[in-house]
């Protein structure tokens, strides 16, 4: 079994950063010219699958978009994550769970259990019920060659107050930001874990638009985990913030971008998407 790092790896080294996120939000269904409803997000979805596969690493289906019509919305959704998978790529579910115990267990088996209806290769994470919740998820996606990326610094501003704020001060653990708290919780898990000691399995949600230093994720903090970075695009961040902004660790870096690409439309999706993962490229490797 290849660990999920090790083929993000590969991945990234064939097609470059760009990860494309599946957002079919009511005004890109309208713009696309399809229904408000489960049929609608099906063929949304199946879409941006044909258009991404073979041109970069990583699909990102935002799930809420998928599961606000019910049973159908997710029968839409489970079509579109097996088709990623079928077409070659990596699919990173927008889930954002986190829970406690047997609860967390189900979304789990929910998402990374393989075989399972919804089965992703790696999902998003909400560590913020504590960080040790999400313990045996991690080594569970790991052991079954599954990843996961737990939010630590993200895009949004009204985020900060939280992942900014200052751990208490003991002998044991030094003060430092929720964010990096988070981060060293959750990646100590990669070096020992995975098959590729040079990108783990566990990866963190970092904004592309936040001051890293600010939030003390600097130096080994990063230096194994795959980051997923939302806030390219539309939000303000470009291609050329992939080394300002990430450094030594641009090359673990997926860069999400989603409205700004879907609202090309179909028809110009394949365009959009091959221009853009080409930016991405040309700034990583010149």
């Amino acid at each position: 079994m290849t660990a999920f790092g090790a083929r993000l790896r590969a991945a990234l080294d064939q097609h470059g950063p760009l990860c494309v996120g599946i957002d079919p939000h009511a005004a890109l269904l309208d713009a696309w010219g399809l229904g408000q409803d489960a049929d609608g997000v099906r063929e949304f979805g199946l879409r941006t699958v044909q258009a991404a596969a073979g041109r970069v690493a990583v699909v990102k289906p935002q799930v809420s978009f998928f599961e606000r019509f019910g049973s159908r919305g997710f029968a839409a959704l489970e079509e579109v994550l097996a088709a990623a998978r079928a077409a070659g790529l990596l699919v990173l579910s927008d889930a954002k769970r986190g829970d406690i115990g047997t609860t967390m267990d189900g979304y789990a088996d929910a998402w990374l259990a393989p075989g399972a209806p919804l089965e992703s290769d790696a999902v998003t994470l909400s560590p913020y019920l504590g960080a040790d919740s999400l313990r045996d998820v991690l080594t569970g996606a790991l052991r079954q060659g599954k990843g996961a990326f737990v939010l630590a610094a993200t895009s949004n501003p009204e985020g900060e107050v939280v992942q900014r704020a200052r751990t208490c001060d003991t002998p044991a653990t030094p003060q430092e930001s929720v964010a990096q708290r988070v981060a060293r919780d959750v990646t100590w898990l990669n070096p020992s874990m995975s098959d590729d000691p040079m990108l783990g399995s566990i990866g963190l949600v970092i904004g592309a638009t936040v001051d890293l230093e600010s939030f003390g994720l600097v130096g080994d903090a990063l230096r194994s985990a795959p980051i997923l970075a939302p806030g390219f695009g539309v939000q303000g961040a470009g291609p050329e913030h992939l080394v300002t902004r990430f450094g030594a660790v641009a090359g673990n870096v997926l860069a999400s971008e989603s409205r700004s690409i879907l609202s090309a439309g179909p028809d110009g999706l394949v365009e959009a998407i091959e221009s853009r993962a080409a930016q991405y490229r040309e700034v990583l490797h010149g």
